[in-house]
């Protein structure tokens, strides 16, 4: 991505929004390897693990998700050429 975004939406899961559910931080990344970095680093700090970093759907959306200390929800991601 080339430009920041801010996006409003309901919980994913239906419950109720607090912190770290309803509310997402997105981090873009130039590569895959820097989606696997910052995911590692995030978790060697304290964070918890939400979803190992890999491919989400076919798009070529590559993310990794942690939760920091603090329980709020952060996504690492790169759009990368969709794999075969």
């Amino acid at each position: 991505m080339d430009a920041p975004m801010f996006m409003v939406m309901k919980p994913h899961d239906g419950e109720v929004a607090t912190a770290g559910n309803g509310t997402m931080i997105a981090l873009s990344c130039r590569n895959k390897d820097d989606v696997h970095k910052l995911h590692d680093t995030a978790i060697k700090m304290g964070g918890s693990d939400e979803g190992a970093p890999g491919p989400r759907g076919s798009s070529g959306f590559y993310c990794g998700y942690f939760r920091d200390l603090d329980g709020n929800k952060i996504n690492a991601f790169a759009m990368v050429k969709p794999e075969a």
